[in-house]
């Protein structure tokens, strides 16, 4: 990994929220990969991975240790800061690029075999459809883009709104617009798991998942 992160940061009041919520001493998740992505993943033979919303960069070095070369982009430095530390810890620095990126402004170049986007949510206004769509279009053919967003509320969320809307996974695919010539849904599911929060708490959650395959 470089000794710089590319920064293509535009600044903002999201911004500022996710430097707060990573700018304190203690871990701000298990640092662990999510297991919907090591199960889909496993499967792959690996090659250039994207990361969008990559946090503590648990899922990045899960899939540089696997061989895979990972650009991982969040809009927090202080993200990005956790992210490299936890690949030189690993051993996997080399295959981890970090990039600053506020994506509803930029998005990182380069086509990818994997593109995942891990509960890529946010209290502010994102053209969040329009981001997956430029992921999905950045695939290489072939190429796997894997979403797995929150079905249902996390105890331990910062957003615990007991109101809060969780859309269908074909409503999420059918919001992404994309040509059924050249992309295909893979899997539009919602399992349930047993999750442990960041205390040892634990719940019964819903995942909703959205994977879509580049055909050409």
């Amino acid at each position: 990994m470089s000794d710089t992160t590319r920064d293509h940061h535009t600044g903002g009041e999201a911004a500022r929220f996710w430097e707060d919520h990573y700018s304190g001493r203690g871990p701000r998740g298990k640092g662990t990969p999510n297991p919907l992505l090591t199960a889909t993943a496993g499967r792959l033979t690996p090659g250039r991975a994207l990361d969008l919303g990559c946090g503590e960069g648990g899922d990045a070095v899960w899939l540089a240790a696997q061989g895979w070369r990972v650009t991982a982009v969040d809009i927090a430095a202080g993200a990005l800061a956790r992210t490299a530390h936890h690949a030189a810890e690993a051993g996997v620095a080399d295959r981890v690029t970090t990039e600053r990126h506020d994506l509803a402004a930029t998005f990182p170049e380069g086509t990818f075999d994997l593109v995942s986007a891990q509960y890529f949510h946010t209290p502010f206004a994102l053209p969040r459809a329009e981001v997956l769509r430029r992921a999905a279009h950045a695939l290489t053919e072939g190429g796997l883009l894997l979403i797995v967003d929150h079905g249902s509320v996390l105890p331990w969320s910062w957003d615990r709104d007991p109101e809060t809307r969780f859309p269908g996974p074909e409503e999420i695919y059918h919001g992404l617009a994309l040509d059924p010539a050249g992309w295909t849904p893979e899997r539009l599911d919602r399992p349930q798991r047993e999750a442990t929060g960041p205390d040892g708490q634990t719940a019964t959650v819903t995942d909703t998942v959205v994977a879509v395959r580049r055909t050409s």
